[in-house]
This record gives structure tokens, C-alpha cells and sequence, in this order.
């Protein structure tokens, strides 16, 4: 029996692969499915089951275009209902894997639907659980994200989520591996662990979760306290996965396209067409087309993409890397963004090439920044409420940049603007949304708070954990961005 986690950094996320005897089963699979056909072939098994732990919110799984061509069956969970022809599994069904068996526990609580699968080994011995946005390694689910307006509510799911852990995880040896859905970065849960895999028993000594002694009133409001909203796609992504989709071949080859500049620009005329920039934020900074929205391919792509970009059927026209041109097309559709148009060939090089308009962003490194803080110009920290409330630069405004669209009123055109993250990769995303509003007096703090902080004498506050800060302080600092 071997399983392998395929682990993708840019969403966080978990799919498995298992194989025994000559067969396979795949769990939580990636929309582009090449791979895991590949893997098939490679080691000669036939794929007997897709396995969907949940109706995924963050991502577009592969499981119908994987089913459409390999002829093996989707299996959920018990009370999902899909737009596609799928086994819906009882609590407690077992899956035959060759001579392995993935039993079926329905841990609702995350969602309805949401379950945890148990490997069983040829002996018939508990091996590890597949246990999706159920149980996190130092967290668990966030319990918010299927909520049903007068019917189901945030403290209904969380309670349903502690009788799940207690019931059907928790009893489980503590020898069990835990292979979960979604590690830290992800957007599912609040406090993960970096590492993707442990044991049952190391998570019930740390999850604070896992607490043996802790009361249900008290897990429904630790898991509920602190919880920033879900991003905007969170929801379209998870209709696509219940509804079904168009297969990602087709997305390829309509997006992959190589456009020179003439016909580039003859499409980027088009008011609905959006001009995405996936380059480094070095090369944004030192030249891009004006109006072009900067989201760097090696940072957060695909979560920044859905929360920036609220229309998911909207035109996109692109920049890549060069040779990455199909990878930008991919992870695009991952989130469900499927109507790339083409990308210019030879970038913003051609683009200056052909006599056409180029614009910048200044940026300067933390020293730098130290000498210009004089400047007249507003401060703005571009991170999340829980980052800006446990450390920041004093008298620094806090505009997430998740909210950056809908605070536009916060902001004078005919004022300057100093911008950080933590790093320097979101604030230049926020940089490039103002930048395409009218802003220009902006500059960039590359390396952000943490350069800021190392290597400068620059005031911040004090520091506090971000678990320590109060829901009342949190809530009022959403409520003045949102």
C-alpha cells in the first residue's frame, strides 16, 4: 500500500493518492488532472474511486473532468446533492482499494457533507485519515461557510463539528496518521500548523481543538471567535464543485494563446477585459502597462486572484513569465477563473518595443523608507485586521487590501501614499489597483513590516498574539473596512 500527498504550495492544499494491489483511489484531486493520470500510468493501477471529502470552497477540484476520463465513480459524502452523476455514501460504507479499505465517517460541521476517510491497511488495521477541512493540523475547520440564512447558523455547525471530532476522530489510536486538507495559508482555517502530515496523537496533546476537557460551548466559541470573512469566491467556487464545470482542456486551449501587440491591445479596448500582470513585483515596478492589475505568479496567486476580482466570468488578457504562459491559464481555472483570453508575446518588453505607453511604481527597501518618513505622505498597512491589531507602524492605517475596493472613499487622489505588507508582495498588488484608480503618488515598501521591523529604528507597537486579540477589538476593526 503506498499513499503520496500532492501538496500545492499556492493554495495549501492536500490531494492523495493511494494505491494497492493494482489499484488506485484519489482524494481531493486539482482541476488539472494530467498528473494524476500520469501517476496512473506510471505505475500501471487502474483508478477505482474519486473520493471529495466536501463541496471545496477555496478551489476547483478535479474530481468530474478526472471521472470523465478515467470512468471511475465521485464518491461524497452522506446529504450531498450534486449536479453530476456521483455515489452519495452512508456513514460508515467501506470502499475496497485492492487489498486496502477506505471506510467513510461522516463528520458534518465544516459542512453538511463534510467526511473523513479511514485507510484501513491489508490487515485491516487503521492506518491514517484523510480528513479534509474536518481537522487541521493545530486547527479545524471554520465553521461559517455553509451557513443557510433562518436555518443553519455558525454556532449550529460548530457544535455539529465538536460531536464529529469527539465521536468519530477522537477515538481513533493515536499511532493514526493525519493527512488533512489544507495546511498553513489556506483561508479554510485560522491557526495551522507549516508541517502537512502528523499523528492523531501529537494533534490531541496540541489542537487546541482536541482539547480532552474542553466543554461544547466552549469549542463553538473558540472556533468561531477571531474568524475573518470568508473571501468572495469562497462560494462560486464551491457551486462549480457541486454543480460540475467545463473541462480544463478546453479552458487551456482557449486561454494558452500567444497574441502579438496589435492584436493584444485590440482586445484590451474592450472596457469589460482586465490587463493581469503575473510577473515578479521587481519587474511591475519597473515597467508595466498602464492600467494593468499586478498578482505575482510566485506568491499567493490563486486566493489573491479570487478575493481581487470579483467577477469570476470576467476577461482577462495577461503577462507571465516567460514560458509559464500555460501555468497562469491553469492556476487561474483552478479558482474557477476560465475566460483568459491570451497573453502578449515578449511582455512589456514588446509592449515599450512597439512605442507603446509604460508606467511604474516607485519602490524602496526599509532603510530607504527610514530616511523618507518625513515625507508628507499617509501611511497605509495593506494586511488583514488580526496582522495590523498584534503589531504595526505607529500611526500607520490599517486598508486590507482583501477590502481595498470597497475603502476607495478612505483615500485622496491629490495625497501622497506609503504602502507595506508584510513582505512587499500585496502591498505592490494594492499599489497597482490604485495606480489604475487615478492614485500616483505611491510608493512601494519592498520587503514590508518584517524589513521594517529588522532593519530600521521605526516606531511599531507593541507586540501581541494574534489569538490573544479580543473579538470585540476585532469585530470593530472589520466593521470600519468592510
Amino acid at each position: 500500500m503506498k499513499v503520496d500527498q500532492i501538496y500545492t504550495g499556492c493554495l495549501a492544499q492536500g490531494a492523495y493518492y493511494i494505491v494497492s494491489d493494482g489499484e488506485a483511489a484519489i482524494i481531493d484531486p486539482l482541476r488539472e488532472v494530467q498528473p494524476y493520470l500520469d501517476k496512473l500510468d506510471k505505475d500501471g493501477v487502474t483508478l477505482k474511486y474519486i473520493f471529495e471529502t466536501h463541496f471545496h470552497a477555496d478551489f476547483v477540484s478535479g474530481h468530474v473532468t478526472l471521472s470523465s476520463k478515467t470512468g471511475a465513480p465521485i464518491v461524497f459524502g452522506p446529504t450531498a446533492k450534486t449536479g453530476f452523476e456521483a455515489i452519495v455514501a452512508e456513514d460508515g460504507q467501506e470502499f475496497k482499494i485492492g487489498k486496502a479499505v477506505i471506510k467513510v465517517l461522516h463528520t458534518p460541521g465544516h459542512t453538511m457533507e463534510s467526511t473523513t476517510y479511514l485507510l484501513k491497511d491489508e490487515n485491516g488495521k487503521d492506518h491514517a485519515i484523510f480528513s479534509g477541512d474536518t481537522l487541521f493540523l493545530g486547527d479545524v475547520g471554520r465553521p461559517d461557510l455553509a451557513q443557510k440564512s433562518g436555518e443553519i447558523t455558525m454556532e449550529d455547525l460548530a457544535g455539529w463539528l465538536y460531536d464529529s471530532l469527539r465521536n468519530k476522530i477522537m477515538p481513533l489510536a493515536d499511532e493514526v496518521i493525519v493527512y488533512p486538507g489544507h495546511g498553513a495559508g489556506s483561508a479554510c482555517g485560522k491557526n495551522m500548523m507549516e508541517e502537512t502530515v502528523d499523528t492523531l496523537g501529537h494533534q490531541k496533546e496540541m489542537n487546541y481543538a482536541l482539547r480532552a476537557d474542553m466543554t461544547r460551548d466552549e469549542f463553538i466559541k473558540e472556533v468561531t471567535d477571531g474568524l475573518l470573512p470568508p473571501p468572495s469566491y469562497f462560494a462560486k467556487n464551491a457551486a462549480m464543485n457541486k454543480g460540475g464545470y467545463q473541462s480544463i482542456d478546453d479552458v487551456l486551449e482557449r486561454g494558452n494563446v500567444s497574441l502579438n501587440v496589435d492584436s493584444f491591445k485590440l482586445i484590451a479596448e474592450d472596457d469589460d477585459v482586465l490587463i493581469l500582470d503575473t510577473r515578479n513585483k521587481e519587474s511591475f515596478a519597473e515597467k508595466h502597462i498602464p492600467g494593468s492589475i499586478y498578482i505575482g505568479l510566485d506568491g499567493s496567486f490563486a486566493p489573491w486572484v479570487g478575493a481581487m476580482i470579483p467577477d469570476m466570468n470576467q476577461k482577462i488578457l495577461f503577462i507571465a513569465p516567460e514560458g509559464r504562459e500555460e501555468e497562469v491559464v491553469t492556476r487561474l481555472a483552478r479558482v474557477g477563473y476560465d475566460n483568459s483570453l491570451g497573453y502578449l508575446k515578449g511582455g512589456v518588453d514588446a509592449w515599450e518595443d512597439a512605442g507603446e505607453e509604460i508606467d511604474t511604481v516607485e519602490s524602496i527597501f526599509p532603510k530607504e523608507y527610514e530616511k523618507r518618513i518625513s515625507e508628507e505622505k499617509i501611511v497605509v498597512d495593506v494586511r488583514k485586521p488580526t496582522e495590523f491589531l498584534s503589531q504595526h507602524q505607529e500611526n500607520a492605517t490599517n486598508i486590507p487590501l482583501d477590502y481595498i475596493n470597497s475603502n476607495m472613499n478612505k483615500l485622496d487622489k491629490s495625497k501622497g501614499y506609503f504602502l507595506y505588507c508584510r513582505s512587499g508582495y500585496r502591498s505592490m498588488i494594492a499599489a497597482s489597483i490604485l495606480k489604475a484608480r487615478g492614485f500616483h503618488n505611491l510608493v512601494n515598501i519592498d520587503e514590508g513590516f518584517e524589513g521594517i521591523v529588522n532593519d530600521t529604528d521605526i516606531k511599531v507597537t507593541a507586540y501581541t498574539c494574534p489569538t490573544e486579540i479580543p473579538q470585540e477589538k476585532l469585530e470593530t476593526a472589520l466593521a470600519e473596512v468592510m
